[in-house]
């Protein structure tokens, strides 16, 4: 990606000081998504290295993953597989327990949302410090799942959660980092 479109994206992200607490520095993509060029464009630059390959599902992490996901499944002319938290889904799920901050959390995903060896792209907007997005790396390996890369618009390098995915051997896309939380 040219420094000029990552410019570009970057300037349609809100930035909001102090939320959810002191300290922290809340990259809103909500901004972005509400532009239809830089979303368009967000969505073609996380779809790139992947035009023309095969690939069976995009898996999105709730709630702005959804978004995200199912516009590159689109794009790549994929099925879309949802990522929620505990109690969300409707259907039999199979399940995977993460580590947070401070305690644990869980995710799950319809026991039949993906076939083994079927390859994945997994989705969301932001990677911080990887918790949620490794819980959900392990439950689609847990499937059978082939998780070709992990995409997101923002990383925030200095949480370490990107470089904890490419030790897991995914291969991480990201538009943009903010330094810091």
């Amino acid at each position: 990606m040219t420094p000029e479109l990552a410019h570009d994206l970057k300037a349609s992200v809100r930035t909001i000081p102090d939320y959810p607490k002191p300290g922290i520095m809340f990259r809103d993509i909500t901004t972005l998504l509400g532009d239809p060029r830089a979303f368009r464009r967000a969505v073609d630059e996380l779809v790139h290295p992947w035009a023309g390959s095969k690939i069976d599902k995009v898996a999105g992490i709730e709630a702005r993953g959804f978004i995200i996901g199912g516009a590159i499944a689109h794009q790549v002319s994929s099925g879309f597989v949802p990522i929620r938290k505990k109690g969300k889904l409707p259907h039999a799920c199979v399940s995977m327990s993460y580590a947070l901050e401070y305690g644990t959390d869980i995710i799950e995903m319809h026991v039949d949302a993906i076939a083994p060896g079927e390859r994945v792209i997994l989705v969301d907007d932001l990677i911080a410090t990887g918790g949620t997005a490794e819980g959900a790396i392990k439950l689609l390996r847990q499937t059978g799942a082939e998780v070709v890369a992990a995409c997101f618009i923002i990383d925030l390098p200095d949480l370490g959660g990107a470089a904890k995915l490419r030790g897991m051997g995914v291969p991480v896309r990201t538009l943009m980092e903010f330094g810091g939380h």
